[in-house]
């Protein structure tokens, strides 16, 4: 497997979490401390997370695709992008699984005719 393909869905497991997070906050401050001008930031954030977290089934798909999962393990993944905290876990577990199988293209070399 590239490099790549493993670095695609880290960045955006971590985007995904940091923006799930953010999310989380910006409700708590919108609906349970009645914070002025907190619904916008829930709207926007909101916003930013469906559309990049859609980004992020599609490389997570792509990488439990690579990795010839079965499909119980690739919910997992997939759904890891719907809880909190969840992504950063998910992601570090995912990354030291297969690491191993990596191919990163600098250690290659062309054949010499």
């Amino acid at each position: 497997m590239k490099s790549s393909v493993l670095t695609r869905y880290r960045v955006m497991a971590y985007v995904t979490g940091v923006l799930l997070i953010a999310l989380t906050l910006s409700v708590i401050a919108e609906y349970v401390l009645n914070i002025d001008g907190a619904d916008k930031v829930t709207g926007i954030v909101g916003f930013a997370h469906g559309w990049l977290y859609v980004v992020y089934l599609v490389f997570a798909f792509d990488l439990c695709n690579k990795a010839k999962w079965p499909i119980n393990r690739m919910v997992w993944v997939l759904l890891a992008g719907t809880v909190p905290t969840a992504a950063f876990f998910v992601e570090r577990r995912v990354t030291r699984e297969l690491a191993p199988q990596v191919v990163h293209p600098e250690t290659t070399e062309a054949v010499k005719v």
